[in-house]
């Protein structure tokens, strides 16, 4: 009697393109407009070391001058800086029996595939969130943080004059802001309060809630406690963060192995990742 293996429905290759797509696909992250993925980035991740270098140009600085019908104008240069990513390197490994109900259906690649990009859309949420409690606690965005958690009465609730407030830390910048994420019970908070709207937008097949015209990512990740309620939110601009997913010959994404020595046999599916998933302007230390 023929038996199939892991290996033999896996081709390393197609399966580590077909997660890929598919991770990117199914992250609320990518879909909202907030991370940015390129060629760039994806060859970035797939440098040298743990630390990656991202130069970008820094806007416009100086006065402009009164034309005058004698001498020249001063010419001005544009400023660079950089970005300090860090590298991301994570790995895991299932065993055929986790998997041997989906690996018998009529596309067991398709469905092993789904069940793994599902797992590392969650899994760069977490580390997406870690990156985020970092940067916000850091001397230089602590302007940049609107607390309320102290305050008292409806100064204490998020709600449209509190998130305008927050909006206005970024002072003339706030209209660049497209997206906030936060926890499913605030979501629900405002939706009972009608603060919520719900659009069907092209392409899309469930209605896209949003919050004072910004984009609404619902995450439970978001930190937010049931006993005093209170939680974060994060705003976020178009293209606010970098993603590239990175790759390396040493560092094989996709192998099949199994145990012979066990007493039915068992098979193994691992799977790694290289990327990048960094807020722009900022310099990891």
């Amino acid at each position: 009697m023929a038996v199939t293996r892991i290996a033999d429905i896996i081709q390393p290759e197609v399966f580590t393109q077909y997660v890929i797509q598919k991770t990117m696909e199914v992250s609320n992250v990518l879909n909202s407009g907030i991370a940015e993925n390129n060629a760039l980035f994806d060859q970035l991740a797939s440098g040298p070391s743990t630390l990656i270098n991202m130069p970008y140009f820094e806007d416009l600085t100086g006065e402009s001058e009164t034309l005058k019908d004698q001498g020249s104008l001063t010419p001005g240069a544009i400023g660079t800086n950089k970005d300090v990513a860090r590298k991301n390197g994570r790995g895991r490994a299932w065993g055929a029996n986790g998997l041997s109900a989906y690996l018998s259906g009529a596309d067991p690649l398709g469905s092993t595939a789904n069940l793994v990009s599902g797992f590392w859309a969650r899994d760069r949420q977490k580390v997406l969130l870690s990156t985020l409690a970092g940067v916000f606690a850091s001397e230089s965005l602590a302007g940049k943080v609107h607390d309320i958690s102290e305050a008292e009465g409806d100064a204490a609730l998020i709600s449209g004059e509190t998130f305008i407030d927050a909006n206005q830390l970024m002072g003339d910048a706030k209209d660049s802001l497209t997206a906030v994420t936060f926890h499913s019970a605030v979501e629900s908070y405002l939706a009972k309060r009608q603060l919520i709207e719900y659009v069907q937008e092209a392409g899309q097949n469930v209605r896209v809630p949003y919050f004072m015209n910004k984009r609404v990512i619902v995450d439970d990740g978001m930190p937010f406690d049931t006993t005093t309620k209170i939680g974060t939110a994060y705003l976020f601009g178009t293209g606010a963060l970098a993603w590239g997913n990175g790759s390396h010959p040493d560092v094989l994404a996709t192998e099949t192995d199994r145990d012979s020595l066990a007493s039915s046999g068992e098979d193994f599916l691992i799977n790694r990742q290289l990327y990048i998933l960094h807020p722009r302007g900022i310099k990891f230390t």
